[in-house]
């Protein structure tokens, strides 16, 4: 894979990718035997022998696949400029891990984190069409025709959505308020969210709790654990 070479020997662990562009300045860092001092260099991981302070590093071979369920009120990302909390503030290994596609601050629910991107197409792309399910409580109750329209795609922010499941599981005894699953295999930013608020009943609470044969089962918020080998299979697949 050829990438930026700070950003390889962040993966290494070496350092933070800051900390390895001061590394690289101080001229401690060598490709192929010819050091190099300054920033901007690209390198393939595959041919190319880099070695910081005269010692090779490498990629960690071993690949770790985690099932987080996410709570409400941390952001997907491994580091936010807002000072939020993250996904890594609940999930500490020591391998440098990212989460495959993201939930929103108020959302919670099943997410990935790996430190294989070559999996990353196989979650979230939406031409793999792996359905990711949600259970949504919603302000109101939608009619049947307002149902169908959510089914068959609505136009979103100058863009057509695709065809989704929508099934109501409860309502509430008051009438008000409504319990329903969906189900889509696109993931656009807060996309389930604008489709119920285009029917006229928007979400109250949102929590994903399947992504294809990935399912979050009786996972506590807040807790994770590592994906079992059948479910690497699949994600691998």
């Amino acid at each position: 894979m050829i990438e930026r070479l700070q950003k390889y020997m962040a993966y290494c662990g070496i350092a933070s990718r800051r900390k390895c562009e001061n590394i690289i300045l101080q001229g401690r860092v060598k490709v192929n035997d010819v050091t190099i001092n300054k920033l901007g260099s690209k390198i393939d991981d595959e041919k190319d022998k880099i070695t910081v302070d005269n010692v090779i590093v490498k990629k960690k071979s071993e690949k770790i696949y985690i099932l987080l369920n996410k709570p409400i009120g941390y952001v997907s990302t491994v580091k936010d400029d807002r000072g939020r909390n993250t996904l890594l503030d609940i999930v500490k290994v020591e391998e440098r891990i990212y989460p495959i596609g993201r939930l929103d601050y108020n959302t919670s629910g099943l997410i990935i984190l790996t430190n294989d991107g070559k999996v990353y197409n196989n979650i979230a792309h939406p031409k793999r069409e792996r359905n990711k399910i949600y259970i949504a409580s919603l302000k109101g109750i939608p009619s049947n025709e307002a149902i169908e329209k959510f089914k068959n795609g609505l136009n979103i922010d100058g863009y057509r959505t695709a065809a989704a499941n929508f099934e109501i599981l409860s309502i509430d005894k008051s009438g008000n308020n409504s319990k329903v699953k969906i189900g889509i295999h696109e993931g656009k930013n807060r996309q389930i969210r604008k489709m119920c608020a285009a029917i006229g009943c928007p979400v109250i609470n949102l929590t994903r709790i399947a992504i294809g044969d990935i399912k979050l089962g009786n996972l506590k918020e807040g807790s994770w654990r590592y994906l079992t080998e059948k479910e690497i299979d699949y994600i691998r697949s």
